[in-house]
Order: structure tokens, then sequence, then C-alpha cells
């Protein structure tokens, strides 16, 4: 087993671990406060994650973690499914549907054709779907402009690069990952317009060997700085940026601990607190109606974490800081 696999299931055991320890607390502090919510009162939050699963400390869980916020701040309950096994996603949500959970999210487009089947089937049921829209009047909305983001990302990787290469790795061909694609090249591009930027995709969200090997060609090509959003197929690409000894940008959470030699920055994509403030404020307005929510850098739902690794990085972050605020107001 690679250490990337063992780590990842590390940290998939060590939250669900951490999700049954803080249950079990709110289960005790509920028995010694009459006041709370009795449980059959509290709203209730299904999430169904895409096929990574948990421990991907990306996109899932950051999803995860708003809910836990939500659970300690505003007293829901909730209960998650994973692919596991199964052909598609239809089982997960219709065990969500059926627990009677008050809102089911479903965390990335791969779960869009999946969720609408069962929205149709379950007109009442309340259902947001993160990174697309559906026309389903049931199917709630989150989605975020990675361009917007991903632009800072390719300033960065020109500012740093001295091949005048630099690479970007796709999980999937799709309209949300090409936000990313575009918003690096156009942010690379506005630092030097003669900077090569080299494109591949990788067809998986979770194979950090794929990840690796797509790594070490796009080096050989010459690229010193990589950025990917390719989910746990991304991990691969910045283990494989440090052992080449060039440098990498993280995404969606701060991903310096996997290469702390090569991660330069990371683009942070706030899933976790855009779910948490969908719950909150569904759960004190009630709001009728299909939700669609848009967040980028106005809403500060992106930014890039602290620049390290290089020798120039105060300089480099006040720099991004007012490319920052020219380009959006932040």
């Amino acid at each position: 087993m690679g250490l990337g696999i063992m780590k990842k299931r590390l940290f998939a055991l060590t939250m669900t671990a951490g999700l049954l320890l803080a249950s079990c607390g709110n289960n005790s502090a509920q028995n010694e406060n009459s006041t709370e919510l009795r449980v059959e009162d509290r709203f209730k939050v299904g999430i169904m994650l895409p096929d990574v699963g948990l421990g991907d400390q990306s996109f899932a869980d950051l999803a995860v973690a708003g809910l836990i916020e939500a659970r300690d701040e505003l007293g829901i309950m909730f209960d998650y499914r994973e692919l596991g096994n199964e052909p598609n996603y239809e089982k997960g949500i219709k065990e969500l549907v059926e627990e009677g959970n008050d809102l089911i999210f479903a965390v990335g487009f791969s779960l869009q054709a999946d969720l609408e089947k069962i929205a149709k089937a379950n007109p009442k049921q309340q259902f947001v779907l993160i990174d697309s829209e559906s026309d389903i009047e049931n199917i709630h909305s989150i989605t975020f402009k990675e361009n917007e983001g991903s632009y800072l990302a390719g300033a960065l990787a020109a500012k740093t690069s001295k091949t005048g290469k630099v690479a970007f790795l796709g999980g999937m061909v799709d309209p949300v990952i090409e936000k990313f694609e575009k918003g690096f090249a156009e942010g690379a591009k506005a630092v030097n317009p003669t900077i090569e930027v080299i494109v591949a995709y990788a067809d998986t969200f979770s194979d950090d060997k794929v990840g690796k090997a797509m790594a070490a060609n796009m080096i050989q090509q010459g690229a010193d700085v990589l950025y990917a959003a390719a989910g746990y197929t991304g991990v691969g690409l910045l283990q494989q940026a440090q052992e080449s000894g060039v440098l990498a940008i993280g995404v969606d959470t701060d991903q310096y601990t996997y290469a702390e030699k090569a991660v330069v920055s990371s683009m942070l994509k706030n899933i976790d607190v855009a779910v948490y403030e969908f719950v909150e404020n569904y759960t004190k307005e009630q709001p009728t109606g299909q939700q669609r929510i848009a967040l980028g850098m106005k809403e500060k739902a992106m930014k890039l974490a602290p620049v390290r690794v290089i020798d120039n990085a105060t300089k480099i972050e006040d720099e991004l800081n007012i490319l920052s605020q020219q380009q959006f107001g932040q």
C-alpha cells in the first residue's frame, strides 16, 4: 500500500472517529441541558460525497467540515454516504431521503444525473447540488467562480517560474474543471504574456499514482510550477513536484503538508463556509423557491493560502494582494 493511500485512509478513519465522538459528546450535553431540542426535533441534513469520499483532504472533507460546524453551532444533525462499491450514487441518495433528512447535499457535478432522478421522484424533498446547477425545482445550487481564484494561482505560477513553462492538471474534462484551467492560464499570461501553459487531464479524481506520472511528464517538458484541480489525483502531482525539485500550487484546502518543500501556496475554495452558511440561512429563513448561489472573490469564497517556500514570498504575496484588489476588489 502506498504512503499516499495510507495517509488518506488514516485521515478518513480519524475524521470518522471524530464524528462519532463528537456525536456522543453532543448527546451527553443534550441530556444535561433539557432546553436543547430533542433529537426528533432537530434539523436533519444528509450529504452524499463524491467518489473519493472522506479523507481526500480537499473537496469532500471541506463539505463535511461545514456540516460539523453547523452541528456544533446550529444544533443540526447530519449523516453522510460514500460511493463505496456502488456503480452510481442513487442508492446512497435514496437512503438519505428515506432517513427523513430535511435537506440533502450532493457534492460535485458528477452526482447531478443520479441526484436529478431521485429529486424527480421525491418532489417535496429539498436537495443542494454543489458545483453545478439543475433545472429541477427542488434542487438548489452552490457554484463557485473557480476561474477567479485560479487567476491568482496562475499569476503566482508565472511570478515564480524560472523556465517560462507552467502546467495545469485537471481531473476530468468538465465545465467546472475548465474554469480552473482558464483562470490559471489567464492569470499566468497576465504576468508573462509569453509563458507556456501545459495542460493535461487525468480522467480520474482518485488516483495519486496517475497524478505523479502525469506530473513527471509535465516536468520533463520543462514545467517548473504545477497546479492541479484533480482531487486525490492532484496529491500525486504535489508529491512528484517535491521529488523533482519544482514548485506546486495546491487546491481547495491548504495542501502545504503534502509536500512542504514544493507547495508554494494553495487556491482555497471555501466549500465549508458555503455549506455552513446555506444551512444557517435555510434553517432561519426557510426560503421558498429554488436557490442558486454563485460565489467568487467578492464573496470571499476563494483566496490564496500564505506564500511559502520561496525566498521572496512576502514580496510576491503583497503583489498578489494588489492584483486581487485590482481584479476583484478583494
